[in-house]
């Protein structure tokens, strides 16, 4: 008499919701590179509105070949805050900012996004704090504060910089938060779309400032601006958005963490710019906070097979099987 096959008590991690994650991560952190090029040819709020345009047609696009039409009216709450302020306020301010303060200032002040993300989760989506989340992001952040301190310049820093940051970290997150609830109406496709073209059309006044950059633009900046919105904004916007409907909003908020590192790793590869041992120091506890923060709790269920079940259950355990299947 054999043991009949019991399902593992224990969920099946998704691939693909972990692909999508590690693949915003990989893009966001190559936009640092492309901006650096784009943002010295072009304003801020030009830059933006480049950048939305090419990510707006491209998802159009596919959207179009896929066939998704428009999404749930449900959806739409969430799709225009995002769009207001995470499309469009956070890449008009963030480009701004930049301009503004140093690199590193920048990088610290905007990393606090994720731990607002965490925390406006909890208040307004009724997410968890776990503390293995909560001292990931700590390690993370302390990663992201040394990277910036190793990167800042002298001098480099002002109130009006630092209050745009600020200003770019609390958009990302509530965009983020808002986002959220979309997403249990809509696709990815159709959130992140939709997203995209409320913040183009929030900035559209900008139009004036594109056409006149654009026609002084080196090709290269220009290209950068296109790389911006075909990748790391239609792409990995898309594939956040796919991940973020598989998992809370503070666990993503801590993956960006990851950035950071890869952006030394980037521009050490692209740019040779050799970073500082404290830079890479830095990075490493950014990577080590993340691993803590996307560890997930043992269930505490033993390896033992369980039992056969009894010959009265074992039709309706074949049902239950079934319907699981």
């Amino acid at each position: 008499m054999t043991t009949p096959r019991v399902p593992s008590a224990a969920p099946h991690r998704d691939w693909r919701a972990t692909a999508a994650a590690c693949t915003t991560v990989l893009l966001w952190a190559s936009a640092f590179v492309s901006i650096r090029s784009a943002g010295e040819a072009y304003s801020p709020g030009a830059l933006a509105l480049g950048r939305l345009l090419a990510g707006s047609l491209a998802l159009g696009v596919l959207l179009v070949v896929r066939r998704e039409g428009l999404p749930p009216r449900a959806s739409w709450p969430g799709i225009i805050w995002s769009g207001l302020l995470w499309f469009g306020l956070y890449m008009v301010v963030l480009n701004w900012g930049e301009q503004q303060v140093d690199a590193g200032t920048a990088a610290m002040v905007v990393n606090i996004g994720p731990l607002l993300i965490a925390l406006l989760g909890a208040r307004m989506l009724g997410e968890g704090l776990p503390g293995r989340l909560l001292a990931g992001m700590a390690v993370s952040f302390a990663g992201a504060a040394v990277v910036g301190l190793s990167m800042s310049g002298d001098g480099g820093a002002s109130v009006l910089g630092v209050a745009l940051c600020l200003l770019a970290a609390v958009a990302y997150a509530t965009g983020v938060v808002r986002q959220k609830p979309a997403l249990r109406h809509g696709s990815a496709l159709q959130i992140t779309t939709f997203g995209c073209l409320v913040g183009t059309v929030a900035c559209l006044p900008f139009s004036g400032a594109l056409i006149s950059d654009a026609a002084d633009a080196p090709l290269s900046a220009t290209l950068n601006m296109v790389y911006l919105g075909l990748f790391p904004t239609a792409l990995a916007f898309t594939t956040w958005a796919y991940a973020l409907a598989r998992t809370t909003a503070g666990r993503m908020g801590a993956t960006t963490y990851a950035v950071p590192a890869l952006v030394v790793l980037m521009s050490w590869l692209v740019l040779d710019e050799v970073p500082a041992p404290l830079t890479v120091g830095g990075g490493l506890l950014c990577l080590a906070g993340v691993a803590v923060s996307r560890m997930r709790p043992q269930t505490g269920l033993t390896r033992k097979d369980p039992a056969p079940p009894v010959e009265g259950h074992r039709h309706d355990a074949e049902h239950r099987e079934a319907d699981r299947r």
